[in-house]
């Protein structure tokens, strides 16, 4: 059944759903008809309406069912990503730990960033939440992840702290396994995973982290890429909580 997001304008009033601009030129593109039906996502409810009207600019639908999203996992896990050399690394962190249930994804600078944002960051900023948008509808989302870029390690440190679990994933020294953090944590509300870019973490940066009371975790005995690393990351936490 196709899904669509309250964006870009789109609202539900009196138990109609207006879809509007690009999803309603989308919904051309699915051919949809008055008296197909289609889901409405909205903060993790799911809609499921019934088409009644369609034009080139509006796709109005009458809402029959509301119902909780069973595609929202009961962890709010945050990503924080040092930022890759290359739109196709940002581009598939984005859509795998979209479709494995983040729901916020921050890009930050750090020592061993290559990487820098170039001219307008907001453009990028705002390319990126398209692509965990795609993603969301394609994996049956109820909510489109939270996008964006932390200008250095400090404000990553801040952002993974804010949560109930912060992990810090790292190659080297004493460690704990993503397993020993979680079961040591119990029932948790949120979590955040905090991966480095290509050739890691600087010493200096872990041990800021341990300073900073972040969990040092081991990813096992295997290297990692850096797109690769937050995506097995948090599979691995959606799993030991009983979200996959």
């Amino acid at each position: 059944m196709p899904r669509f997001f309250l964006s870009g304008g789109s609202s539900i009033a009196g138990g109609t759903a207006f879809i509007l601009g690009e999803d309603a030129a989308h919904a051309k593109v699915l051919r949809l008809r008055v008296g197909d039906t289609m889901i409405v996502c909205d903060g993790g409810k799911d809609h499921h309406c019934t088409v009644t009207k369609i034009t080139p600019n509006e796709v109005e639908a009458e809402i029959f069912e509301v119902v909780p999203c069973q595609g929202e996992p009961s962890v709010h896990t945050v990503i924080l990503a040092g930022l890759p050399k290359g739109s196709d690394k940002t581009d598939y962190i984005l859509q795998k730990c979209t479709e494995a249930g983040a729901s916020e994804i921050y890009f930050f600078a750090s020592s061993r960033c290559v990487a820098r944002i170039q001219g307008d960051a907001d453009k990028k900023i705002a390319r990126w939440q398209r692509i965990a948008e795609e993603a969301a509808k394609q994996s049956g989302r109820g909510v489109i992840p939270t996008v964006g870029f932390l200008p250095d390690l400090a404000e990553a440190f801040n952002k993974a702290n804010a949560t109930a679990l912060p992990l810090f994933m790292y190659e080297t020294g004493e460690r704990e396994t993503l397993r020993e953090a979680v079961e040591s944590a119990g029932n948790i509300a949120s979590a955040a995973i905090l991966t480095g870019p290509e050739g890691g973490f600087e010493p200096f940066e872990a041990e800021l982290a341990r300073i900073m009371k972040l969990h040092i975790c081991s990813m096992g005995p295997r290297i990692f890429r850096c797109e690769t690393a937050p995506v097995a990351a948090l599979s691995a936490l959606m799993y030991a909580t009983g979200n996959m």
